[in-house]
């Protein structure tokens, strides 16, 4: 099994959406050093620039969805401003000037252009007013369309609401509230503002007062909600108690009856375009949604974007009409994952009963998208949406299925989210969770057993066979002392085991431990164990190797027949089963067929994990061989290069498969060249 990857926390990295680049060649001279420190109360992160292509080169390696503040000097301005004023990352420019006149004259084109000032203090104040309207109309919404007709995002969207899912149930610890802090402190060191408002939240932040600080102007809101928008799971996983506590807050303060909200934003053309297309289609909410009950609040704001845009910045205003109906917000066993109240008496700013706040993972349907002619001249769209059940998401059965592979009701602790970051490929992070839990247990603790198994699917999936090894025999030692009436655990040490040895060539000391195995759960009378399939996919993966093909399709055979009985049509254990069953018609030079069934594995992969994962490279690998002997390279090549470039995001650098299809692809290349 292999599941998706998501992004993670780095020292270089800005855990804020908005940055400041400011490009002068005195940028650092005393009296700039002062007003850089001022404008960081505002916008945290501020870099500083004396060449202007250095500068250039910088600004276009900003991420998708992170927006960034120019201030320029007037006369590296007028080189950098042209450039700049296209840029999508780019929101606003300030030119900071010794003399107003002359640059305000070749500046005025340029919509992006916000104002040329020659006092600090003007400046300043002239950010700090712009940037309390953009946090609210211009930061990206996270959302997700989820068409039928596309799988990529199917796999993120059901790992990321399992992983939220699951940090809700996570209980609160004081070693997490101190990692938080300290990040905190490294990130905003200098900044004399937040490092304030940190001290204040390390030693006040209560539960009750979750949404008292979302809704503060502080680094809570920027932080939670960009980790959120890009997954950076260290971030999210550092601020789960605020996230559960906000949930909360909304759980106990649902809307009783249903409401119609707005909410007033600025998109791109292009994300305009997408919701035409997809209509009808459903949305995932990736992070909280602030809306508001009064129509006339939302067209504000789209109107205050508009103006603020030039026409042929890309961007459009747009208005979102939700229609919520708390009676759906409840799954089938009665529990409300997706909350919405009005939080008003619980926000920052108090009183107004206007602002309803919807939870993370919240899920909607796009009814339809037109322009809204109500608005005067200015083109202002109308997108209206109606919140869904989870039992109107076409994924519904699969997730329902992982979910309660998951414990879905019962509380999470490190060692569940190791493995669930292992099922999210996400190496480092399962290892470094197991490990630390490792640490917490006591020396007998008896789920001592299970954690170092899941310590050995890490170090399998990294490529160290040899740490996996240790692993798996600490597992198997401590579990048949402490538990030795525990026949699926002790049989599922024996499966990795062999699993071992079969990746080390010693298929008879592989046999030997898939035997083992299945002699267990034979003996208690358990054959159709869910397990079971694997157990006898992996005998037939050892007889696929030593080419007996007859007796692999028979195992297989016996692995999907439990499978079916267990698990939902599109599990990632049917893509995976599939794509063993198209190599073993690979090696029986049954092309057609073997295309058939990787075409199956692709299908189901790309529907229950992330198009960047390595399962699914796997079956590109696969499908790049049989092309290869059709002797279509052009196509090979290509499915070659997909499977590369996974491999590249989800495996260490090292890793076999990842140079085995380096050289895969260099031999088609060159075939291709001497034909």
């Amino acid at each position: 099994m292999a599941y998706p990857t998501f992004q993670t926390y780095s020292t270089t990295q800005n855990l804020e959406t908005y940055s400041i680049y400011w490009l002068d060649a005195v940028v650092n001279n005393e009296g700039n050093m002062i007003t850089q420190k001022k404008l960081r109360g505002i916008i945290n992160q501020l870099l500083t620039f004396v060449d202007a292509e250095e500068f250039l080169e910088r600004v276009r390696l900003i991420e998708k969805g992170d927006l960034t503040i120019l201030i320029v000097s007037g006369q590296l301005g007028r080189i950098v401003v042209p450039e700049m004023q296209n840029l999508e990352q780019v929101c606003s420019i300030y030119i900071y000037c010794g003399n107003k006149k002359v640059h305000l004259g070749w500046s005025q084109p340029y919509s992006k252009v916000k104002a040329v000032c020659d006092d600090p203090d003007e400046l300043i104040n002239t950010i700090r007013i712009d940037q309390k309207r953009r946090c609210r109309i211009e930061e990206p919404i996270a959302m997700d369309i989820l068409d039928r007709t596309s799988t990529d995002l199917n796999g993120e969207f059901l790992h990321y609401r399992l992983l939220i899912d699951a940090l809700i149930r996570m209980k609160p610890n004081e070693q997490d509230q101190k990692e938080l802090i300290e990040l905190l402190g490294k990130e905003y060191e200098g900044n004399e503002y937040e490092l304030k408002l940190v001290n204040e939240f390390g030693k006040g932040y209560e539960s009750s007062r979750a949404i008292w600080w979302y809704t503060r102007e502080s680094f809570v809101y920027r932080l939670l909600n960009k980790a959120l928008r890009i997954r950076n799971i260290e971030v999210i996983f550092l601020m789960r108690n605020i996230i559960g506590d906000i949930y909360k807050k909304l759980l106990a303060n649902q809307c009783s009856k249903r409401v119609t909200v707005y909410r007033g934003q600025i998109m791109s053309s292009d994300e305009i375009k997408q919701f035409q297309k997809s209509v009808g289609s459903i949305i995932s909410l990736n992070s909280f949604l602030s809306t508001s009950s009064k129509r006339e609040v939302a067209q504000e704001f789209a109107v205050q974007s508009m103006e603020s845009c030039s026409s042929s910045s890309g961007s459009v205003g747009v208005i979102f009409k939700i229609e919520a109906d708390p009676s759906v917000t409840c799954d089938s066993k009665g529990d409300n994952r997706r909350p919405f109240a009005q939080i008003g008496g619980l926000s920052y700013y108090g009183g107004s009963e206007a602002e309803i706040l919807f939870m993370v993972g919240s899920i909607f349907r796009l009814e339809d998208i037109s322009e809204d002619k109500s608005v005067g001249d200015m083109k202002i769209w109308m997108i209206r949406i109606t919140l869904c059940s989870d039992n109107e998401n076409h994924l519904r059965e699969l997730y329902d299925h992982m979910k309660s592979q998951e414990n879905g009701r019962e509380e999470t602790n490190l060692k569940s989210l190791g493995l669930m970051m292992w099922k999210m490929g996400k190496f480092d992070l399962a290892e470094k969770y197991l490990l630390r839990h490792l640490r917490e247990l006591p020396p007998n603790d008896p789920s001592l057993g299970a954690v170092y198994q899941c310590l050995g699917l890490v170090a399998d999936s990294k490529g160290d066979y040899d740490r996996r090894l240790e692993w798996y025999k600490k597992s198997l030692e401590i579990t048949t002392r402490t538990s030795p009436s525990d026949y699926i655990n002790i049989g599922n040490t024996h499966n990795s085991v062999g699993e071992v040895h079969r990746k080390k060539g010693d298929y008879v000391q592989a046999l030997k431990s898939f035997n083992q195995a299945v002699s267990l759960f034979k003996e208690a009378d358990d054959e159709n164990h869910p397990r079971m399939a694997s157990f006898y996919g992996n005998i037939g993966n050892i007889n696929a190797e030593e080419k007996k093909y007859s007796e692999a399709l028979n195992f297989y055979e016996k692995t999907l027949a439990i499978q079916k009985k267990h698990l939902p049509d599109g599990h990632a254990d049917l893509g995976s089963l599939y794509n063993n069953i198209g190599l073993v018609h690979y090696y029986l030079d049954h092309d057609d067929v073997a295309l058939e069934y990787f075409e199956q594995s692709r299908t189901i992969s790309l529907k229950a994990l992330p198009s960047q994962h390595p399962d699914v490279a796997d079956t590109y690998h696969n499908m790049g061989l049989v092309y290869e002997r059709k002797g279509e390279l052009e196509q090979a090549l290509k499915l070659f290069k997909k499977s590369q470039t996974i491999y590249e995001v989800a495996l260490p650098v090292h890793h076999s498969k990842l140079l085995d299809i380096r050289n895969i692809a260099k031999r088609v290349q060159n075939k291709i060249k001497s034909k």
